[in-house]
């Protein structure tokens, strides 16, 4: 346990921080997830609202900190790849 009153704050920050990240993380796992799952049943609609809710989730975390800018662009591109490669039924 910290002894100095200085690491005892460092201890609390470090515990209110990481529980912010594991909830973002969280939460851009989860909006990953759904699109995924529209992608697999194959349901544009369901894939493509999906989408449209994820992609600022993804970049709040990044912007956030969260994650790297470069994998929240992997990410946003790799889903994007998937969901037009649905095919449109007209």
């Amino acid at each position: 346990m910290p002894i100095t009153k200085s690491a005892q704050k460092q201890l609390r920050k470090s515990r209110e921080r990481r529980l912010r990240n594991r909830g973002a993380k969280s939460s851009l796992k989860t909006a990953i997830k759904k699109v995924r799952e529209g992608l697999e049943r194959r349901d544009l609609e369901a894939a493509g609202k999906a989408m449209e809710l994820a992609l600022p989730v993804i970049d709040k975390a990044a912007g956030k900190g969260f994650i790297h800018k470069n994998a929240a662009a992997r990410y946003k591109s790799r889903l994007a790849r998937q969901l037009h490669a649905l095919p449109r039924s007209s």
